[in-house]
């Protein structure tokens, strides 16, 4: 379905065909799009803290990246009646946009922003950043769009490029033109091509290393029974051991999350104390190059599944 027919189609308010446009012209590029609050920047939906687990979060939480979506009929439905604003999962849609700030109020007079910082960095490289789609902030800031380079997994970051320059990437969203908040609209300022991510910018936005973690003792004597202590083994080993890939959300945070499903139950049992298996877990899937914020938020969401919906120990 072209994006004109699935305009055509659809029996959204009137007052809401502009932002149905912009999540299906996103949606055209193959850029997986999340409704976001009317009026906002706030992913719609609720938060992990308060999920159902019904729906699409039977099994889990799932996250608005994870929920990201390029099917015209979803989206549909979601903009028919509610002038969502639109974001769009710039990891799932194989994306890095660098976001160039203005300085804020409280900044040191003549500080640099985002746009006199990434100037700055280019004359050091000896490097240009070549022309690309280019989307215009409220603030007057701007969005610069590159695909992702091949091979790799870069998440978003904040500063680490320089002051007032943020990225955003796997784990992040941006909002899409059309959109708009209180301060003013999203605009295309520079409608190219999108550009690849200039090479010399990849092992600079890639994760820090970090030193190998000590992994948690996975052996309380009085609180750990044997069983319990011996599957936890055999699920963080495969968790290290995943490579990356399998997927949009990836082989590595899939092992994570059904490894820590498995082992709820323990918790729910009193054989493990959860806080043996979180940090357990959470050694696994920074040693497999997950991020840290990504293991502690699906092994948060596959632990309260597993607990909420285990079986009783006798009938187990």
């Amino acid at each position: 379905m072209s994006l004109l027919d699935a305009i055509e189609a659809s029996t959204v308010d009137l007052g809401n065909l502009h932002l149905l446009a912009a999540a299906l012209c996103a949606a055209e590029r193959g850029w997986p799009v999340i409704p976001l609050q009317p009026g906002t920047k706030r992913p719609a939906g609720h938060p992990e803290r308060s999920c159902p687990g019904t729906g699409r979060c039977t099994g889990g939480h799932r996250t608005p990246e994870q929920r990201a979506t390029t099917d015209p009929e979803l989206i549909q439905a979601a903009w028919k009646r509610t002038p969502y604003n639109v974001g769009i999962a710039t990891g799932p849609a194989g994306l890095l946009v660098i976001d160039l700030d203005l300085c804020k109020p409280g900044d040191e007079e003549g500080a640099p922003d985002g746009a006199a910082s990434l100037q700055a960095l280019c004359e050091r490289a000896g490097e240009q950043i070549p022309p690309t789609y280019q989307v215009r902030t409220p603030s007057r800031g701007r969005h610069l769009y590159f695909t992702a380079p091949p091979g790799g997994r870069l998440s978003s970051s904040v500063n680490r490029l320089g002051p007032h320059i943020d990225t955003r990437a796997w784990g992040g969203y941006v909002v899409a033109p059309g959109s708009t908040i209180p301060e003013g609209a999203y605009e295309v300022l520079e409608d190219a091509s999108v550009a690849a991510l200039p090479h010399w910018l990849t092992p600079l936005l890639a994760e820090p290393c970090r030193p190998a973690m000590t992994p948690a003792p996975l052996l309380i004597p009085g609180q750990t029974t044997r069983r319990a202590a011996v599957a936890l083994e055999r699920e963080t080993a495969s968790v290290r051991g995943t490579p990356e890939g399998g997927g949009p959300e990836g082989g590595r945070n899939k092992q994570l999350l059904v490894s820590a499903r498995a082992l709820g139950r323990f918790v729910a049992w009193g054989e493990i104390p959860r806080d043996v298996l979180e940090e357990a877990f959470q050694g696994a899937g920074e040693a497999a190059g997950l991020p840290a914020a990504e293991c502690r938020a699906t092994i948060r969401s596959a632990l309260d599944w597993s607990i909420r919906t285990c079986r009783p120990r006798d009938a187990a």
